[in-house]
């Protein structure tokens, strides 16, 4: 049954069940199946497993199975060969690990439960994972099986809010499209901010879709909380969509335009105390008896948040970072960046075709009231995309292609939601021009996309072309078509669509991502990128290869399009300290077992068990086990020695802590036992030739006990240098 008609406000109650058309005052009762009829007022409330299966009463019988279908299969694909990751980005699990063993390290998101520094983030994606390995242990599906769940909820969300207003079948191809997403498929099992990020960004645009429907100040609020919480993943990227959601909140809502302004001062009020409660406390803390803020320079929270991961990331000016923009370090800019070879093949596949049904579904909708819901729907969900990705094609500073996840969910909605109105429009002749359009964009853009891998299923290019074009013939013609016959083409139409997307998720599910940028699909399906298993990338070899395949370099770097530079940080192989899953914990030899300079930015170091059990040696007489230049580093020997391990400088080594004063009170209060050498003389991730870290390794160097355990070199701070 198609249940999309036009529409000016939802009853509440039982009748949101079905969209309805007429005055608020009278809205009619929703629509019954004749074979599923709702019980009456005398009847006996049906059984839960039958609703759970069953779903609404008015819905098909099909409609409920299949979107039970639709989020097992999910599950079930983002669960598959998860724990050839291992610890996916040490960074991310070192926190996770040091808030499982303190309450405190949860609270502020530190690297180490010793609380030395912070993450670069707010802690609340880090907190699932943590409460999560408390529960079940460190290993890899501890921490990655709440990204996995996260994943699961976000086709659930923007499934749940397409088909409130269209089809059921609308709703499983927006659910479909987002599962099938490259990006999501990468990042729903991976351990960055983004997952969470995505899933809060969804339910924001869906309850305030609700709010839309019968202007209840509750959903408002609720989007509000979402988006607050969505800032302590991600800091000031879950700002990105207010503008439109609060506007279009403001012109379509259906109550006075003085209650819109309040309820919009509320939501903004919920928003400030569910974002700023965690914040508040952080900047009164005493900042003696907390970790250092890790990614600021004068340890203030504020001060990340508006610098190094707020406005920095606009125009590359991000003080601490090794690169900024303006000079290519991070890709290009232009309105083409989200279709170039370092984006593109991670999210672009529907997005011509998305843009194409935004713009029908609007045109669609225009003669129609105020506040239609459909048509807000619409303007929350395509404004929300457009919005996120102007930003992302302009922004100078720092930018990773996994960005992209942000995409995700407001391209499937509009591709749910465009899909579903224009299909009930079909016989009008623009409208089925449109759909074989958007089609024939679906089908052009994957050729092009798949044609940048030449090696990688060549076949697959052609049956996407031939197919969408066969499929947008057929388009054409679905409004004069019988509808089996009309089906069969959009069917057609929308296999050619999803072809490449699917082939690139499946490649990607099926390799192991490690490190501190991973990136989706196949090998070389991204100039830019790193992170991926295999040889070549980032991460350690492919299945069944795991702890063999050593680092062959930093694919895609010589383009300059990556890491500042542009040149690829080391070569060669080796045996290190075996993470979840069986693959090399970190750089699989790339390193020599030693610490990163500037290669430790992005992986950290290989861990030998010599290593290990130097570092674990009296481990329990000192605070920290040992100190490292950079925090991949330092997480690298804390995964692998489960001992609190000091990142010197933060993430980029650059950070001003500790100072050389407090470094050499720690030394000599006995609370550090080894200095783990870099090997750079400190300076390559230290902020210069007199930066902090660069300061700690030259004392170091000249007081201490030098320890060689293979390549790597150690230095005991509890020996004074002899001679």
């Amino acid at each position: 049954m198609t249940t999309h008609l036009d529409d000016t406000a939802r009853p509440a109650g039982p009748a949101d069940a079905a969209t309805w058309s007429g005055p608020e005052t009278a809205p009619p009762a929703p629509p019954q199946e004749p074979d599923a009829p709702a019980p009456g007022p005398g009847e006996p409330k049906r059984p839960l497993a039958a609703r759970i299966w069953r779903g609404r009463p008015e819905d098909p019988r099909w409609a409920r199975p299949a979107f039970l279908g639709l989020l097992l299969a999910t599950c079930v694909l983002y669960l598959y060969n998860l724990s050839a990751s291992g610890y996916a980005n040490s960074f991310y699990s070192a926190a996770v690990q040091a808030g499982s063993q303190s309450w405190k390290a949860f609270f502020f998101g530190s690297l180490d439960s010793a609380n030395a520094i912070t993450v670069d983030k707010p802690p609340a994606a880090l907190w699932p994972m943590a409460l999560s390995v408390k529960v079940f242990g460190l290993n890899s599906w501890a921490i990655l099986v709440p990204e996995v769940l996260m994943g699961v909820g976000s086709v659930a969300v923007v499934h749940a809010s397409v088909r409130r207003r269209f089809s059921p079948a609308s709703g499983l191809i927006a659910g479909a499209v987002l599962a099938l997403t490259p990006v999501a498929a990468l990042m729903f099992r991976f351990n960055n901010p983004d997952a969470m990020l995505a899933l809060l960004m969804a339910v924001a645009c869906y309850l305030v879709v609700r709010a839309l429907e019968d202007g209840r100040t509750k959903w408002l609020v609720w989007a509000g909380v979402a988006i607050g919480f969505a800032f302590l993943a991600k800091t000031l990227q879950a700002f990105l969509i207010l503008p439109p959601l609060a506007i279009v909140y403001a012109v379509c809502a259906p109550v006075p335009l003085k209650k819109r302004f309040s309820q919009l001062a509320l939501a903004t009020a919920a928003l400030v105390v569910s974002g700023g409660w965690w914040v508040a406390i952080v900047e009164l803390w005493p900042a003696s008896s907390r970790p250092y803020i890790g990614g600021s320079q004068n340890n203030s929270f504020l001060e990340l948040t508006f610098g190094y991961n707020g406005l920095g990331r606009l125009n590359g000016e991000e003080t601490g970072s090794v690169g900024g923009g303006g000079t290519g370090q991070w890709g290009e800019t232009g309105w083409d960046r989200m279709f170039n070879s370092e984006i593109g093949a991670q999210i672009s596949w529907l997005l011509p075709a998305a843009l194409i049904l935004l713009v029908a579904g609007l045109v669609a909708t225009r003669k129609r009231q105020r506040t239609s819901v459909t048509r807000g729907a619409f303007l929350v969900w395509g404004g929300s995309l457009l919005i996120t990705m102007v930003v992302f094609s302009f922004m100078a500073g720092i930018f990773h292609q996994y960005y992209t996840i942000a995409l995700a969910p407001y391209l499937a909605a509009v591709i749910g939601m465009g899909t579903g109105i224009l299909w009930e429009k079909r016989a009008e002749i623009w409208v089925s021009l449109t759909l074989a359009a958007a089609s024939v964009a679906a089908a052009a853009w994957g050729y092009v996309l798949l044609n940048r891998t030449p090696d990688y299923l060549p076949w697959l290019k052609w049956l996407v072309l031939v197919g969408g074009l066969a499929g947008a013939l057929g388009l054409v013609f679905a409004g004069r078509l019988p509808r089996r016959f009309a089906l069969a083409a959009a069917a057609v139409g929308i296999v050619a669509a999803l072809a490449g997307p699917t082939a690139y998720t499946l490649s990607t599910v099926n390799s192991a991502h490690t490190g501190s940028i991973p990136t989706a699909g196949p090998a070389g399906a991204s100039m830019m990128g790193g992170g991926r298993g295999g040889p070549g990338g980032f991460g350690g070899g492919m299945p069944g290869q795991q702890g063999q395949q050593g680092q062959q370099g930093q694919q895609g770097r010589q383009n300059g399009g990556g890491f500042p530079g542009g040149t690829a940080q080391g070569q060669g192989q080796g045996q290190g300290q075996t993470a979840p899953g069986g693959q090399t914990n970190g750089d699989g030899g790339r390193m020599g077992g030693g610490g990163g300079g500037v290669g430790g930015l992005i992986n950290g170091a290989t861990v030998t068990d010599e290593a290990r059990k130097l570092l674990d040696t009296d481990s329990d007489k000192y605070t920290w086990a040992g100190a490292a230049i950079g925090s991949q580093n330092a997480a690298s020997y804390q995964l692998a020695t489960g001992d609190p391990v000091m990142a010197i400088g933060g993430f980029n080594g650059t950070d001003p802590s500790p100072t050389l004063a407090q470094f050499k009170q720690y030394v000599a209060d006995g609370k550090i036992h080894y200095f783990i050498s870099s090997g750079s003389g400190g300076g390559a991730m230290g902020g210069g030739s007199d930066g902090t870290s660069t300061q700690i390794t030259e004392w170091v160097e000249a007081n201490f006990k030098k320890v060689t355990v293979g390549s790597a070199t150690f230095y005991d701070l509890t020996q004074k240098a002899t001679g």
